[in-house]
């Protein structure tokens, strides 16, 4: 069964254009490996509130069998680790993690 899973970062108002660049040409290996650990559905929407703050809201399915395990072992990866240091330069964390998870109310398909 499919999980649905939705979160939110601060992005830095300076950092917008190299985020752009990064998901523009993402990494053959980073999207092979986040393949690969079942996520599918992926995608990062960017949205500036009129008070200038910035955001960046992702929405991901989720397919395997335990979500934070497979997590875990992606991030031992070299080259996830480096790409998620990029991201991280340019984020606001939300949480101890970065993302902060939001709680989906409704759903209708």
């Amino acid at each position: 069964m499919k999980q649905r899973l939705a979160s939110i970062i601060g992005l830095l108002p300076e950092k917008v254009e190299e985020y752009k660049k990064l998901h523009t040409n993402i990494w053959p290996q980073v999207a092979a490996s986040t393949k690969a650990y079942h996520i599918s559905n992926y995608s990062i929407y960017l949205h500036e509130f009129p008070d200038g703050k910035i955001y960046l809201f992702s929405f991901l399915e989720y397919d395997g069998d335990d979500f934070e395990e497979d997590i875990a072992e992606m991030e031992t990866n070299p080259v996830v680790q480096e790409w998620q240091q990029r991201c991280a330069a340019c984020q606001i964390a939300l949480s101890d993690h970065g993302w902060a998870q939001l709680v989906e109310v409704f759903h209708l398909d």
